[in-house]
């Protein structure tokens, strides 16, 4: 752009942006600017979000936003770093960092939010452990389409702004084209950045970095009698009802690794996720996870074992005694499975139609799980189907084990002072009838690296309301055809 050029749109972009993360201690980050790229282009847009964040959208999707997303050149306000973290990765612990990724700023929207702007795929950072610092078009492409799902289906999630083609072609295991993700979050404080903080600074920086978390999100908590306690408490609420959020719309993150659980309560870094299609609590998708330990079912158990990790960190904060922390520690992280119970129960109630409380509900629901497990039933499509009318014309409607559910069912709702009608409104509101179905999301990627984006914009339209019965949508609720092989879905790092 000429100089002229590039002084309108930094005007009249939208940007407004803040660095408060980069006022923190250098230990959390090192400055880097984004790698240019050769040719970049706009793969695809996110309009209604750039709205959101007080962007102009109608200069931003096109060449000027293109040299943005790409890193060609730097908004105004801007103060690019590489964030340093931690994590225990299956298990194992080590450290980690942005080795591909450069947070911009904090964008602050027009409603006074503040959300980090950050590009994924830029180029190499001094924590990159050897790799490229690039990314791949269709991984970045499926991040988008897979946050775009998660915020239509009403489940806190970072979203994505942009993906830009770079013109220029990454190896994995064979030559690639490249591309680089815009990822808009609350923060990308993880608990791994607490785990780095107190491996490699020690209690003074685990305080600043709790000090800045506590003001950034959760500043009504900073009277409270122990702030701190009462931080992880609100942290360990937000990841039970998320996790809870995610296991009722049978989404496996797939990497539940201590640097991937945000303490903003968001879904963060969507790589070898998806949605099941047949129920099976032990289903895996992530062709890293050899053993299962990120398997659906485990969800909620791994993610007190990465709220132990962070509490540990905090133990110095909690009490000066260390005995009397731990015990602080411990009490607070064995409320967890409680927590996420009853966040689980609400949903799935929601899901049956269910308004008030009762003891039997919890086996009313495993009576319907194991029967879908045994079965070999579609999750998605038989919750939507408890919710039509038209129930009692699907052929399953007839098996004896499924009718002795009915039954219990149907008397359940009739305890409830609300009406079948209510009920009913209720679960269509919490069954979506569209998710990313993995076979669908694979197609309109294979579209898009072959230069046709229409395939994926279709897809991202179906999935906009995912939760009412939209003419011409029937493709996208249909699970894969029998017989092909296991899913599987990679890091692409």
């Amino acid at each position: 752009m000429m100089a002229s050029q590039k002084e309108a749109t930094l005007n009249t972009a939208g940007w407004r942006l803040d660095n408060s993360y980069a006022q923190l201690p250098e230990l959390f980050y090192t400055r880097r600017n984004p790698e240019p790229v050769r040719a970049p282009q706009m793969a695809v847009f996110n309009h209604g979000l750039a709205e959101a964040l007080g962007l102009k959208a109608d200069v931003l999707d096109g060449p000027d936003g293109a040299a943005y997303f790409a890193g060609n050149q730097i908004p105004d306000g801007a103060d690019p770093i590489a964030q340093a973290y931690a994590g225990h990765q299956f298990g194992h612990f080590t450290m980690l960092g942005d080795g591909r990724a450069i947070l911009l700023g904090e964008q602050i929207t027009p409603t006074g939010e503040r959300f980090d702007i950050q590009l994924k795929g830029s180029g190499r950072t001094s924590f990159s452990r050897g790799g490229d610092g690039r990314a791949v078009l269709g991984p970045m492409l499926r991040e988008y389409i897979i946050s775009e799902a998660m915020h239509w289906l009403g489940i806190p999630t970072t979203r994505s702004l942009a993906v830009v083609s770079t013109g220029e072609t990454v190896y994995r295991e064979g030559p690639m084209p490249g591309a680089i993700l815009t990822r808009v979050a609350a923060s990308h404080i993880r608990i791994g950045t607490f785990q780095y903080a107190r491996a490699f600074g020690g209690n003074e920086f685990v305080d600043t970095l709790a000090d800045y978390t506590l003001h950034r999100h959760y500043p009504e908590l900073a009277n409270a009698e122990h702030p701190y306690l009462a931080m992880f408490e609100a942290v360990m609420d937000r990841q039970a009802k998320l996790v809870a959020q995610w296991l009722k719309v049978g989404f496996i993150h797939g990497v539940m690794n201590t640097d991937n659980m945000a303490l903003s309560g968001e879904s963060i870094d969507f790589g070898p996720c998806a949605f099941m299609d047949t129920y099976d609590p032990a289903t895996v998708f992530s062709s890293i996870d050899h053993h299962g330990r990120y398997a659906y079912g485990n969800q909620p158990a791994i993610a007190q074992w990465n709220l132990a990790r962070l509490i540990e960190t905090l133990l110095p904060l909690l009490d000066a005694e260390p005995e009397k922390a731990l015990e602080l520690g411990q009490a607070a992280i064995e409320k967890f499975p409680d927590l996420y119970q009853r966040h689980w129960l609400s949903g799935m109630r929601a899901k049956l139609g269910l308004f008030n409380e009762e003891d039997e509900d919890t086996s009313l629901i495993q009576t319907l799980l194991s029967w879908m497990h045994q079965n070999q039933r579609d999750y998605t499509n038989t919750f939507r189907k408890l919710s039509s009318d038209k129930l009692a014309e699907e052929a399953f409607f007839q098996e004896v084990d499924f009718s002795q559910f009915y039954a219990q069912w149907q008397a359940r709702l009739k305890r409830q002072p609300q009406s079948l009608e209510e009920a009913l409104c209720l679960m269509r509101a919490h069954n979506p009838s569209v998710i990313p179905r993995n076979h669908k999301v694979e197609e309109a990627l294979q579209a898009a690296e072959q230069g046709d984006y229409s395939v994926m914009h279709r897809l991202l339209m179906a999935l906009e309301k995912p939760y009412e019965d939209l003419p011409g949508l029937d493709d996208y609720r249909l699970p894969p055809k029998p017989g092909g092989r296991p899913y599987q879905t990679f890091c692409g790092t």
